[in-house]
């Protein structure tokens, strides 16, 4: 999916045609990052092509309010795609669309088209490209006998680990096989650290694309699990005492062909403008910690001895900081923003770690000096020595520092910003408020 595709709507008719697809999903993902499907029958097909499908926006969280809900749907005819499980009588294709006004003008409220707007900025500094590689991680749980997930774990295999320990490995070989169908490239796929723990890597591709491939990835994995019968979870932090799901963000910018983080000449091998973009990225991490962790439950990652980052920091050797070089130089030079969770709509996650990254270019921001020992080891005068600081520990402060940091907010637009503050300070206030299993076992009876 990484290669550039030029579909025009003789194309999609002659293989919707050809192929026998009877129904067309048009998606779309709204501010929390959830897949949203109008599905028509083909007969429809070329309404939808000439961006004429409407819908109600109002019914969709985080839109707009009832008076000014309809919506068209534009789509990109490149996301054009088979669902090779649907085969038989009924096959399914897809569309990913972008979510217009009815005067013509895109929806300040559509993750995908805000995404454009920064890479337009992006385009307007000098740079034609921003790639993405990402790396989702998920859990299988078993499915109990009416279909609703347990949390009994299908394995116990470790990192790497190969049968007979790793039952999930069916499951996965099939996820490949049905992606590779759909013209993914996985680069990897492979056990993750903790038991029932799943890591496939795909070739990155330009954003937009990449973030398509991360939406269509969740939908294809928890569709292939359950016929596994096993569900497919990305939430960040399922189970206390063993390491959660990450989703790291190899990230790269490109000038005609040549990637602007490689400098031979460079100390270690990486340019002005890679130090500049390390310096965004840490001056505006707390900022966009609430996009790219954006539930309550994504900060039980976000702490010390399970590999996930807490600490702003970068490296070129050492896992434990926000940002790490990987070795690889030439083209494949990148920066790895590893706090980032599958729970993030990647359309905003991406725009914001974007923007923070053009904010340090903009401003030649200095990066701090690498921190090259484990950050864990370290004491909280040892780290404030370093010039380290904490990521936000809850998703009350990472909200707070997104309230505060108007490069973010600019990434995001007014309405996204809007509408993503009051929908997650509700499930503050909800969380809060709650009374949980733990506090009743430790104070019930003391008290």
């Amino acid at each position: 999916m990484s290669n550039k595709r030029n579909y025009t709507k003789e194309d999609i008719k002659r293989f919707a045609e050809e192929e026998n697809v009877r129904y067309l999903r048009l998606q779309f993902s709204d501010i929390l990052g959830t897949i949203k499907n109008v599905e028509i029958p083909i007969s429809q097909l070329d309404k939808a092509l000439d961006n004429e499908m409407m819908f109600d926006g109002s019914s969709i969280e985080g839109f707009v309010r009832i008076e000014e809900s309809d919506m068209k749907l534009y789509p990109d005819l490149n996301t054009w795609v088979i669902f090779p499980w649907t085969t038989g009588k009924g096959k399914v294709a897809r569309l990913i669309c972008d979510i217009y006004k009815p005067d013509g003008t895109p929806f300040e409220g559509d993750p995908r088209s805000n995404l454009k707007r920064v890479l337009n900025r992006m385009k307007d500094m000098g740079y034609t490209d921003f790639n993405l590689g990402p790396e989702p991680e998920f859990f299988l749980f078993k499915l109990d006998e009416k279909g609703k997930p347990t949390l009994e774990l299908n394995d116990d295999g470790g990192y790497f680990d190969l049968a007979p320990t790793d039952l999930g490995e069916n499951c996965r070989r099939d996820i490949v096989l049905e992606l590779e169908d759909m013209g993914f490239e996985v680069e990897a796929s492979h056990h993750e650290v903790a038991s029932g723990q799943h890591e496939i890597d795909f070739k990155y591709a330009d954003a937009i694309t990449a973030c398509d491939n991360i939406q269509t990835f969740k939908l294809v994995v928890k569709t292939i699990a359950r016929k596994h019968n096993l569900h497919a979870t990305f939430m960040p932090k399922p189970l206390e005492g063993i390491s959660g799901n990450g989703m790291h963000f190899n990230v790269s910018l490109f000038k005609d062909g040549e990637n602007a983080f490689f400098n031979p000449d460079g100390e270690l091998e990486l340019s002005d403008d890679a130090y500049h973009f390390i310096a965004g990225i840490q001056e505006h991490a707390r900022g966009f910690t609430s996009i790219c962790n954006p539930l309550v439950n994504s900060y039980k990652r976000l702490v010390p001895g399970y590999e996930a980052p807490c600490y702003i920091a970068w490296s070129a050797q050492n896992r434990s900081p926000l940002i790490r070089i990987p070795s690889s130089r030439g083209l494949s030079t990148r920066v790895e923003v590893r706090s980032v969770d599958p729970a993030a709509n990647p359309y905003m996650a991406l725009a914001t770690i974007l923007e923070a990254g053009l904010d340090g270019i903009r401003n030649k921001k200095e990066a701090t000096k690498p921190v090259d020992e484990n950050i864990y080891d370290m004491n909280r005068e040892q780290r404030e020595a370093e010039g380290v600081e904490d990521l936000p520990s809850t998703l009350y402060t990472a909200l707070k520092a997104l309230r505060e940091d108007k490069v973010i907010q600019d990434a995001l637009g007014p309405h996204i910003y809007k509408q993503f503050l009051g929908s997650k300070n509700i499930e503050w206030d909800m969380y809060r408020t709650s009374v949980s299993e733990w506090e009743r076992e430790q104070y019930l009876s003391q008290y």
